[in-house]
């Protein structure tokens, strides 16, 4: 059965993916609809309503807890599990602590321990008669702040295409993306985002080694990243977000690697893989060494809070 299009959103986490998400979402959303939301930093909450003021209708909420009461359709995108736990299952103001969620939608972006997102989804089931079980789903995003910002982000859901909801999914989410895969089931979503960051970690670490060694060979470095975009190493790293300074002129690593995806969340992110990747004795050939470049720029005064691609700085 196909559902109609929620009337009521919430939203919590308006960090450097959660703004530019809630608000492509609250401007392609029809007029008649509420956007509700929430976050811990007053500031940005200030912020998006005077961004939004006029004819898109958006209101400050105070907890999570509110946001479930208000909201029939619900998403979440905050750093931690830690704070996805927090979000959800404080007693007192989380999400479930309202009194019915029945029929309910969660739907939670954030990167996060596949394990905690199943422990999550577990609760979202068990707190409602299960006539009207509301719904968790997994669906981390790809595409940096830049994705989210032109709404050009790709979503991994998780969950089979044979959901009933996933019609409704892929709607609201083709608001805020272009590519919104079904990943096959609960916590497959945050599978494919930690396969996928492990692998663009390490891409990135080797194109920043490879650009270094090429220029102190004597290359130009554009030269070089040219010739690699039609040789074997071509990656879209390389094409997009070359770790050199000038080589990619519009991208965040010409800008002082101001914005963009944080050398602290890339750590975050491989650590999570490798942890993933033990409890499945998955060989991760790359890990010790990629997560040792990434922890040591997290920690270097010239690197810190810099895109990650701040790595080949370092």
């Amino acid at each position: 059965m196909l559902h109609a299009m929620p009337r009521n959103f919430g939203w919590i986490g308006l960090g450097a993916m959660g703004y530019p998400m809630a608000a492509q979402l609250r401007r392609k959303l029809p007029a008649s609809s509420q956007l509700f939301i929430f976050d811990i930093d007053d500031s940005v909450l200030n912020r998006f309503t005077q961004e939004m003021s006029g004819e898109w209708s958006v209101s400050v909420l105070r907890s999570a807890k509110e946001i479930s009461e208000q909201s029939d359709f619900i998403i979440t995108i905050v750093p931690e599990g830690s704070h996805v736990r927090e979000v959800y299952l404080n007693p007192e103001v989380g999400l479930l602590a309202a009194h019915d969620i029945s029929g309910k939608i969660f739907v939670d972006c954030s990167t996060i321990d596949p394990s905690t997102s199943l422990v999550i989804g577990e609760a979202v089931s068990s707190s409602a008669p299960l006539s009207t079980t509301p719904r968790f789903y997994d669906a981390p995003v790809s595409g940096g702040t830049a994705g989210a910002s032109k709404a050009s982000l790709t979503f991994m859901v998780g969950t089979p295409s044979t959901d009933p909801n996933f019609p409704l999914l892929k709607e609201v989410f083709s608001l805020m993306g272009t590519s919104i895969y079904a990943l096959g089931g609960p916590s497959l979503g945050l599978a494919a985002k930690l396969s996928n960051n492990y692998l663009s970690g390490m891409i990135a670490l080797a194109t920043a080694e490879a650009m270094n060694l090429g220029m102190r060979l004597g290359l130009d470095p554009k030269v070089l990243s040219d010739c690699i975009a039609t040789s074997s190493g071509a990656s879209w790293v390389n094409a997009t977000m070359n770790p050199v300074p000038g080589v990619c002129p519009d991208a965040v690593t010409s800008r002082g690697y101001d914005g963009g995806f944080k050398v602290q969340l890339m750590k975050k992110d491989i650590t999570l893989a490798m942890e993933a990747a033990r409890q499945v004795d998955a060989k991760l050939v790359l890990g010790d060494s990629g997560l040792s470049a990434y922890s040591a720029a997290a920690e270097d005064p010239r690197c810190r809070d810099k895109d990650s691609r701040v790595v080949y700085r370092w």
